[in-house]
């Protein structure tokens, strides 16, 4: 099993949070849950963290069945389709987007 994270690491510009988050779930959620060969998609948002902890607003996990499954939707037209709403999205967020594929280890 693989597993694609997206990470918001920084801040969502004051007064802007509410917007943000309604522009993940009925933006960017129905396209991720789309997204071929997907097999569970996993959105969280921080609400406590450790002294000196990466500064994360947002991270989004989908399973994939294997590295070419993530490949593939990784090429996929699915995905650009995301892309004009991530670009709304980084207009009220002051920081770096990130991606991580993880294999399952257990």
């Amino acid at each position: 099993m693989f597993t694609r994270s997206a990470l918001f690491l920084g801040r969502i510009e004051e007064g802007r949070e509410a917007e943000f988050f309604e522009i993940v779930e009925t933006g960017l959620v129905p396209v991720w849950r789309r997204m071929p060969g997907a097999l569970d998609l996993r959105v969280y948002r921080p609400r406590r963290a450790e002294a000196g902890a990466p500064p994360i607003v947002l991270m989004q996990e989908i399973d994939y069945a294997s590295m070419a499954a993530v490949e593939i939707a990784e090429a996929s037209p699915v995905r650009a389709e995301g892309a004009p709403v991530v670009a709304r999205l980084m207009t009220m967020f002051v920081g770096e987007l990130r991606h991580v594929v993880y294999e399952r280890q257990a």
